[in-house]
């Protein structure tokens, strides 16, 4: 049993940021030699780091084998807990450059391709409009990856869609969510399909037609699943399976293909790549889209503005697209 660790006669006057600093090297890279090259020091200094660290803290932190060293479990609490506060740190070091400068800064953004695809880049440029040398960095991995590299601080927000897509109920409880708008599923052709000009259209009509969906489990595929099974029908042949919007986007424009997109994604790309919205009843569905952050984390000023240029502008959004004549 480790012994009780007094905080004021070993760890306050003791402990360094430096010490932990060490500590994090030689873990990820397994070996005391391969942490004092890339700290650019000698093995024996970091070795002494690693010994005077486990002896303040009366356990031994590493274990040491031919194979290289691994973190026992009293290192692994001690990463986990020094992860936090050495992101507070760096995000106040981060708060002071942009307090000192507002217009400069990194921006680490985690967003599917959906989102990427639609709201995102008038986000981006509202904000570089006001900060024009604030760097957005954009991971546009899975939610679920996403969200985890959130939750070990690696991003600073997360925009996603929905809650029942982000993870399970343990980790929603360490999330903050503010919705910016409802989303929807569209059905869409080609401009010159031979359904583009119809005023309605019923679902029955279509389940001949070649299909290009996102894949089973998708929201998307439910929504559709839902919609063709409550007026009895199968799902209708799926000429492509892809989660790429870019590539759903191009198909559909150059072919008879049916496609299904989320309504932001149609708003921003109808016209480009004369796309038609479909007259077809679905189910109504709504489908948050929303920014995600830590609850017991402090923003930094540029998140908090990144976060106000997201609702500015997912107010067009969320308003109804005009009719055509």
């Amino acid at each position: 049993m480790a012994p009780k660790i007094d905080w004021e006669s070993q760890i306050g006057r003791r402990l360094r940021f430096r010490d932990l600093h060490v500590l994090f090297t030689v873990v990820q890279n397994g070996s005391m030699a391969n942490a004092a090259a890339q700290l650019g020091v000698s093995q024996p200094s970091v070795s002494e780091v690693m010994a005077d660290l486990e002896h303040t803290l009366g356990v031994r932190l590493l274990d040491r084998s031919p194979q290289g060293i691994e973190p026992t479990i009293y290192a692994h609490a001690l990463l986990k807990r020094s992860r936090i506060a050495f992101d507070e740190l760096k995000q106040g070091i981060r708060d002071i450059e942009y307090l000192s400068d507002p217009t400069v800064g990194k921006l680490r953004i985690g967003c599917p391709e959906s989102i990427s695809s639609s709201i995102l880049p008038a986000i981006i440029q509202r904000l570089s409009e006001q900060h024009p040398r604030v760097v957005p960095d954009v991971d546009a991995g899975p939610t679920d990856t996403m969200i985890k590299e959130l939750l070990d601080r690696s991003l600073d927000l997360v925009v996603a869609r929905g809650r029942q897509t982000l993870a399970d109920d343990s980790i929603i409880d360490r999330l903050k969510m503010e919705v910016l708008f409802q989303d929807k599923v569209v059905v869409a052709a080609g401009a010159q399909s031979k359904w583009a000009r119809r005023r309605k259209i019923e679902l029955a009509e279509l389940v001949d037609e070649r299909w290009i969906m996102s894949a089973p489990g998708t929201w998307n595929h439910m929504v559709m699943a839902e919609a063709f099974r409550g007026r009895g029908l199968d799902m209708p042949r799926t000429g492509l399976t892809t989660l790429s919007v870019s590539l759903r986007t191009i198909l559909v424009a150059t072919s008879p293909s049916i496609g299904v997109f989320p309504d932001s994604v149609l708003r921003v790309y109808g016209d480009r790549f004369s796309l038609k919205r479909l007259p077809v009843d679905l189910p109504v569905r709504p489908w948050p889209v929303t920014i995600v952050t830590l609850k017991n984390r402090t923003l930094s000023p540029l998140v908090e503005r990144f976060i106000e240029c997201a609702r500015e502008v997912a107010k067009s959004f969320a308003s109804s697209p005009r009719k055509r004549p």
